[in-house]
């Protein structure tokens, strides 16, 4: 199991000092990227992330909640994105943004809303590197896990091996302690935002959950 941090919840005016030994302590940086259209906050873009990228040299996982994801992949692979997901639900040709990703060097990811069903992905299975459920509404972190996400991880990974399929299966949404042994065998990645971030000792609660 690989753990991917959020940094959606952490305090923004000291980012490395915060953060940068707990950065040491995930698999994965998640970065929220929203547009204030496709979902109803705004949090930040390219030139905050590759402020980022000097910090660390683990994996940006970049989640494009944005409407228009197709227009800026560019931008966030210049950056140093190894992972770029965006919304199925997004206004944007599916295919060819999974090609535009590959092209720029990165790998692929899909992701879908609560109450979108794996069915509306199953076509673009075989192109994608991640695909990415989520476990609440995005927008917004600290929110409360949603059950309705337990049988589409499961549904993913009888997929995955029935297809002999190569992306990553993610979560994203109220894990924590509580909710990680829910999915846990399901999962090659789980984002937790949150948790850790709000913990008193950041990185013990990382390698916590990483242990479960």
């Amino acid at each position: 199991m690989k753990i991917s941090l959020s940094i959606l919840s952490c305090d923004y005016s000291d980012v490395k000092g915060s953060l940068q030994n707990t950065f040491e302590a995930v698999d994965f940086i998640h970065l929220d990227v929203m547009d204030g259209v496709f979902v109803n906050n705004i949090s930040f873009g390219p030139a905050f992330i590759a402020s980022l990228r000097n910090l660390t040299k683990k994996p940006f996982d970049t989640h494009l909640m944005i409407q228009y994801p197709d227009k800026y992949i560019e931008r966030f692979a210049e950056v140093g994105s190894q992972y770029i997901t965006f919304h199925v639900e997004a206004d944007c040709d599916i295919k060819s943004t999974i090609q535009k990703i590959k092209d720029c060097g990165c790998k692929a990811g899909i992701s879908i809303k609560p109450t979108t069903p794996v069915e509306n992905i199953k076509e673009y299975l075989p192109y994608v590197d991640m695909v990415l459920v989520m476990s609440v509404e995005p927008g917004f972190g600290s929110q409360p896990f949603m059950p309705i996400a337990i049988d589409k991880v499961k549904e993913l990974k009888e997929l995955k091996e029935k297809f002999n399929y190569n992306y990553l299966i993610n979560i994203d949404g109220g894990i924590n302690l509580k909710t990680m042994p829910l999915v846990k065998d399901y999962l090659d990645v789980a984002v937790s935002g949150s948790y850790i971030c709000n913990a008193d000792d950041p990185v013990e609660a990382a390698k916590k959950l990483k242990n479960i």
